[in-house]
């Protein structure tokens, strides 16, 4: 198959289009021409298509170069990035090992235990509400009571 019969996509006819107001700019094309180029440009299908439409501009070369070959795939290389990588990090995860409990970055993975307390006091509490309103008062304390001995407990325990 010819190179010119490739098909092209919006890529390349953006960057024709781009070209040919370059060309306009510098007074290279009358605002008719470009109006005709960007048409053709725009209906364009292939490579050929493009090239034709920009052939008596200098400098122009088709919007859709010549496929270049990709290079080899360097298995050994890729092997020895990705030991630097693991190695990196492994640093990084002893580095981090030496650090306090009370570390921000790493909180939120410390002492999770589940959904707790909290939903089933809500429960208790919305029939609380309903049944009456002596039970809420007292979820309302015990809540508080947990929620207390809670955070001292926390600080506490995680103190580092």
């Amino acid at each position: 198959m010819d190179h010119n019969d490739l098909r092209i996509g919006d890529a390349e006819r953006e960057q024709t289009m781009a070209a040919l107001r370059e060309h306009f700019a510098q007074g290279r094309l009358t605002h008719e021409e470009l109006d005709e180029r960007l048409d053709r440009t725009l209906a364009a299908k292939t490579v050929r298509d493009l090239s034709q439409v920009t052939a008596d501009l200098p400098g122009s070369s088709p919007a859709y170069a010549q496929p270049q070959q990709l290079p080899q795939f360097d298995r050994d290389a890729w092997r020895q990035a990705m030991r630097a990588h693991r190695h990196q990090m492994q640093t990084m995860r002893h580095a981090q090992a030496g650090r306090p409990w009370h570390d921000h970055s790493r909180r939120h993975w410390r002492g999770h235990r589940g959904p707790g307390l909290l939903p089933l006091l809500v429960v208790f509490g919305v029939l609380g509400l309903v049944f009456g309103f002596g039970l809420f008062k007292i979820l309302l304390a015990v809540f508080l009571v947990a929620t207390v001995f809670n955070l001292v407990h926390r600080r506490f325990h995680y103190r580092g």
